[in-house]
Parts: C-alpha cells; sequence; structure tokens
C-alpha cells in the first residue's frame, strides 16, 4: 500500500503545472516513475486487450478414477437379513422389539457367515444378489426349489467423510443406493454460506483430486458430479475473498468482493456511490494492478460519458486498487478554508492589539 501511495504522489507532482493537473499523464510522466512501474490510458483502441474473461468452470472430474456405475460390495462387518419362503425354521424372526440389524447374520473378519445347513458362507466383496445365488446352490441339497432374498441389514463397513464448509461435517456409510458428490453434500447439511464449491476436494487412495461442483450446479455438467465410493474424503474449502479496493474522492471508501461475481471498473465505482461530484477530479482515475516488483497503472478519464462506457469493458481483478484523484480547484479550496480559522484568530488578535 505505500508503494502505491509513492506511485500516486508521483503521479501526482508529474502532472502538475502552476498548480493545474495535466490530462493525460502518459509520457512525462512515465519519465518520473520507476522502472518497474508502466502507465497505461485507457483509450477506445486499447481497452479490448484489459478485458479480463470470465473464468468457466472445469468440466470433469479432475481426473478422478472410478466407475459411473455403483455395485454395493458387502465387507466384514456388514450384517446380512436372510428371509427363506415357507421355511420360517430358517429365518430368523426379529420379534416386536427386535430389529433385522440385531437378529441378522455379521460378516466375519474373514469376510464369511455362518449359515445353517450350509456353514461358513463367503460374503466379503460380493454383491448381495451373489450371496443370494451362492445360498440357493447351498440350500438346494436340502430344500426343493429354494427361494429366498438378501439384504444388507446395517451397513457397517464403508465409509464416506465429508468435512469443510458444510453445515454438518460426518461420516456417511455407504450403502446399496449409489452416492454422488451432491448427494454427500446434502446428506451434511448443505453447502455452508461461505463454502468455495468451485474447488471441492477429493481425495480417493492416497490422491487428491479437484472437483468443480458449482460447474454442476449452474451449468449441469454431469461429470462434475462423480460417483463417490468407500473411504473417499470429500473437503469443500471455505471461498477466498478476492477483493478490490475503491479509494479516492468517491461515494464510499471500501473493498468489494469479486468472488461472487465479475466486476467492470464503472460497475465498482457505481458500486460505491460514484465519484464525489464536488471534489473528484473526472480525468484522475487510477488503477492500480501488480506489486513492487512490476506494477502497471491505468488511467481513465470519465469527463464524457464515453469514458464510463469504456469502464465497462475494463473489468477489475483481485487485488486491484482504483483511485480517483481529488481536482485541482477543490485541492486550493480545502487549503484556503484550512488556513481561515488561523487567519482569522490572528486577524481578531491584531483587533485586539489596535485597541490598547
Amino acid at each position: 500500500m505505500r508503494f502505491i501511495i509513492a506511485v500516486i504522489v508521483s503521479l501526482g507532482l508529474s502532472a502538475c503545472v502552476d498548480g493545474a493537473s495535466v490530462f493525460p499523464v502518459t509520457s512525462s510522466a512515465q519519465d518520473d516513475l520507476d522502472e518497474n512501474v508502466t502507465l497505461v490510458r485507457l483509450t477506445a483502441e486499447n481497452i479490448g486487450y484489459y478485458k479480463r474473461e470470465v473464468s468457466q468452470p472445469q468440466i470433469g472430474d479432475g481426473g478422478l478414477p472410478g466407475s459411473a456405475t455403483w455395485t454395493y460390495r458387502v465387507a466384514p462387518g456388514d450384517i446380512l437379513s436372510v428371509l427363506v419362503y415357507n421355511h420360517p425354521e430358517l429365518t430368523m424372526p426379529a420379534g416386536p422389539e427386535r430389529s433385522a440389524a440385531e437378529t441378522g447374520f455379521r460378516v466375519q473378519s474373514d469376510g464369511t457367515f455362518f449359515y445353517p445347513f450350509v456353514g461358513q458362507v463367503q460374503a466379503a466383496g460380493l454383491a448381495p444378489e451373489q450371496i443370494r445365488a451362492n445360498l440357493m446352490r447351498g440350500l438346494a441339497d436340502y430344500i426343493a426349489d429354494p427361494q429366498l432374498e438378501v439384504r444388507v441389514a446395517a451397513f457397517n463397513s464403508q465409509a464416506i467423510n465429508i468435512t469443510g464448509a458444510v453445515g454438518l461435517p460426518q461420516r456417511l456409510p455407504v450403502t446399496t443406493v449409489p452416492m454422488r458428490l451432491l448427494d454427500a453434500v446434502n446428506a451434511a447439511g448443505g453447502l455452508d454460506p461461505e463454502a468455495d464449491p468451485k474447488r471441492v476436494m477429493i481425495q480417493r487412495d492416497g490422491k487428491l483430486y479437484k472437483v468443480d461442483l458449482h460447474g454442476f450446479l449452474q451449468q449441469g455438467l454431469a461429470a462434475n458430479n462423480p460417483m463417490l465410493g468407500s473411504g473417499d474424503l470429500v473437503y469443500v474449502p471455505a471461498r477466498i475473498s478476492e477483493e478490490v479496493f475503491i479509494l479516492g474522492e468517491v461515494g464510499n471508501n471500501g473493498a468489494i468482493d469479486l468472488d461472487r461475481e465479475p466486476l467492470s471498473l464503472t460497475q465498482a465505482l457505481a458500486r460505491q456511490g460514484g465519484l464525489d461530484e464536488l471534489r473528484a477530479d473526472a480525468r484522475g482515475i487510477f488503477v492500480f494492478r501488480g506489486d513492487v516488483q512490476e506494477m502497471t497503472v491505468f488511467q481513465l478519464s470519465v469527463e464524457s460519458p464515453t469514458g464510463f462506457l469504456l469502464g465497462t469493458h475494463f473489468n477489475l481483478a483481485p487485488g486491484d486498487v482504483v483511485y480517483v484523484t481529488r481536482s485541482p480547484r477543490q485541492r486550493w479550496n480545502d487549503t484556503i478554508k484550512g488556513l481561515l480559522p488561523t487567519v482569522g484568530a490572528v486577524g481578531s488578535t491584531s483587533s485586539v492589539v489596535d485597541g490598547l
């Protein structure tokens, strides 16, 4: 900020001749500035070079590996419910106060569970439909044409963790119902008001992938709402403020966040109350872009409506400092007003002395 103030002072001094400012400040002012400062006057001829393109959503899921379809695979810790039709003796009754999860068959650490007549049944890594087919073959020696159904009564083995700027960060169980990124966000209470859906990170198998969920929400890009799987860690970051600063002779000095919406120079000035009609110099609107290593200073004159029209084509970038200079006449008026109380006091003292 000190560097910007120094540049402002240099521009002001180089543009002053006998108390009046000379605009545009191009050739002579450039000679008085440091080599790392470039002064550019915005005109109809060059305004197109400085139009900031609005960022487009990143299409796709950042190379996130995995299938677009979902099949649940049973794993150790899951509890299975087996229902054999017309054979209640093979179906463990839940009872009025016991759930299927309490009376079901728990898949052991070796991936199997015990079932009457069949013995140890392999379950880990198989879909419920595959387990059903294996049980039907095993029971065929004891029951003619067995009809049965296999369900997962409790999903204990697999989960997705979601954290960051969501309503309720939590562990979400993986079930037979496929879960996409938006499903996980909604299940966790939705996006926080300060969340940045453009930079969602998914960690899978030790690697990080960036996903632009905003592209799915705003433009329906299906690839930006990928399928999630067991072990995925979803992190929704908070939005990073991308501010520009409006200073000088405007209605309200302050900062504007560009992350919510892109703004042109004219829009930003209007947002802050416009130029001060009594104090501002319409020829001296400056935009400082860069840092101490390399700074570009843009000058825009809005003496006529054409200048404001040019300003609508100059999109601001994060970190820009917009400064509106004070008119020379107002500068001298302020100086005179500041001196009047002192001069008045001196005059009153002289009158008292003369009267003695």
